[in-house]
């Protein structure tokens, strides 16, 4: 571990080197040089972090341990624990979650003219689309199109990704831009009007919108304001934590759990929107994370339960940008858009050792092999982590750009004593996107007949790696995809009559034969951090 003094002496060796730097541009990896790294060095690939599920319908599938003991937990609730004849609400569609793709899914749903309702464990706006910063992907400028930003995003996964959903991504990113510009989102554009764009990591062409680095926030602000303007009912601090089903094993509804109270409440609806986000709170591998403080990969053990399928559940994104240092912020977002302006990473020597905008899974894989196998990372009191080189962004494009273009990067980084823009930060990959998640179709649905999933609790839209601005552009499309459809399937739907818990039961047995003795209340819904004695 070095001091601070040491660390201040060796961002002196970045500074000497970066006019060199600054002009280098190192080649981008061939796909055999990509697979070695992965394979090698990026997390999905540690077979002993994963366990082979035993029970329910990815039975045999493996998926990172921490979720294996959430999936093949115990239920918090019995079957008589809740008086379901006597339901404490009754709403047509029902959204579970209160991040972008729920409060997308609300919108569409109550403009479609249905009985619309939100219920979310923290607060809306508690989520991952607020801390989202570089921007969002749409293919609406002259010489791209919808064709090459499947290509971008289709490769970018893998190739793993289901085309259908990858077609609907794309072809649906300029009209969610519109629909956010119409609905208030105050993108960044010239002074004509035209919207600003730029790369992001994997891209071929700038389609990248942003408001500022503030993005995410931004078009969660609007979307927030315009569903309490709708007046679509929103229960704050109340989780669900089982699916209802009716008679015929379709959704029909949710348990409640007040977060303060515990009380338990009966939601009744005739379709039901799971868009409660992400699993970065689990910590997968003991890596830090981005993540707001409810991801904790709900909608996934709500939905198993209940025999919606998983799809790449083994597959996670570790942003390559984490915090390094100092540790108040340690795991906190750099966004990649400080990239995709001219900052490039440095090892310990000062030498830039990749192309700075390789898809994330590469260019994490690259950090932890810079600062393991080949040892030139930088050691702090939080690990080992390597340079990102901020002062390059406006040593390339003019003083003033920082503040201009990143303003939360340098007010975060500022609180703490470091001006980046005459300092490099330090920096290491942080669990970010849950890749893998519920499968649906490119209208939302699951399996289970009237259950819909939409957000990062989805899976398939992305494959095995997502690229920077498509997650936000995923929330408002499929949230929007997931509204539309579930409202349709609402108004020819007949009001539920029997609600049954019984798959509660049906699960537990399933557990009990594969010998497996649940001892793990889930879902989980909030994290655990106090200290062990």
């Amino acid at each position: 571990m070095y001091k601070i003094e040491k660390l201040n002496e060796l961002a002196k060796i970045v500074a000497e080197k970066r006019t060199v730097n600054a002009s280098l541009e190192p080649r981008r990896m061939t796909a055999e040089e990509k697979d070695s790294l992965l394979a090698q060095f990026h997390p999905d690939y540690k077979q002993d972090e994963f366990t082979v599920l035993s029970a329910g319908v990815n039975k045999g599938d493996k998926v990172p341990s921490q979720l294996a003991e959430l999936l093949q937990g115990k239920s918090r609730i019995s079957v008589g624990d809740v008086d379901l004849s006597a339901p404490d609400y009754d709403t047509d569609v029902l959204i579970i979650g209160g991040g972008g793709a729920g409060a997308s899914a609300a919108i569409e749903a109550d403009e479609a003219g249905v009985k619309t309702m939100i219920v979310t464990k923290l607060r809306i706006g508690d989520a991952n689309t607020m801390m989202a910063e570089g921007g969002i992907q749409a293919a609406d400028k002259p010489g791209d199109s919808p064709a090459v930003h499947y290509l971008d995003a289709f490769g970018g996964g893998h190739f793993a990704a289901k085309p259908e959903l990858v077609n609907t991504l794309v072809t649906k990113a300029p009209e969610a831009i519109r629909w956010l510009n119409n609905l208030g989102v105050e993108f960044d554009k010239e002074a004509d009007g035209t919207m600003i764009t730029t790369h992001g990591g994997g891209t071929s062409r700038k389609r990248m919108h942003a408001a500022k680095d503030y993005t995410g926030a931004e078009i969660m602000r609007t979307l927030r304001d315009e569903v309490l303007n709708r007046g679509i009912p929103v229960v704050d601090f109340t989780a669900a934590v089982e699916i209802i089903l009716d008679s015929k094993g379709n959704a029909a509804g949710a348990v409640l759990m007040n977060m303060e109270t515990k009380e338990l409440l009966v939601a009744r609806a005739k379709t039901v929107i799971i868009a409660t986000g992400g699993a970065g709170r689990l910590h997968y591998q003991g890596f830090p994370t981005s993540n707001h403080y409810g991801a904790t990969a709900d909608g996934l053990i709500l939905g198993y339960r209940v025999g919606a399928k998983l799809l790449y559940a083994d597959t996670l994104q570790y942003h390559p940008t984490g915090t390094g240092y100092p540790e108040q912020i340690f795991g906190a977002l750099v966004t990649e858009k400080v990239r995709s302006l001219g900052a490039k990473l440095v090892n310990i020597d000062g030498d830039v050792f990749m192309h700075p905008l390789e898809t994330r899974d590469v260019t994490a894989a690259s950090i932890i092999r810079e600062c393991t196998e080949r040892k030139k990372g930088v050691e702090t009191s939080l690990g080992s982590a390597v340079w990102l080189d901020t002062p390059m962004i406006e040593y390339k494009n003019g003083e003033g750009t920082i503040e201009k273009r990143i303003p939360a990067m340098m007010r975060m980084f500022g609180k703490y004593g470091i001006d980046i823009r005459k300092e490099p930060i330090l920096v290491y990959p942080t669990l970010h996107y849950q890749n893998g998640g519920l499968e649906i179709a490119p209208d939302c649905s699951t399996v289970v007949e009237n259950l819909y999933a939409a957000g990062e609790a989805a899976g398939g839209i992305h494959g095995r790696n997502r690229l920077m601005g498509n997650s936000l552009l995923d929330v408002i499309v499929f949230g929007r995809n997931a509204g539309i459809n579930a409202a349709e399937k609402a108004k020819e739907t007949a009001v539920p009559e029997r609600l049954t818990l019984e798959h509660i039961d049906v699960f537990g047995k399933e557990l009990e034969a594969a010998g497996i003795m649940a001892e793990t209340a889930s879902p989980m819904l909030l994290p655990k951090y106090a200290r062990k004695k």
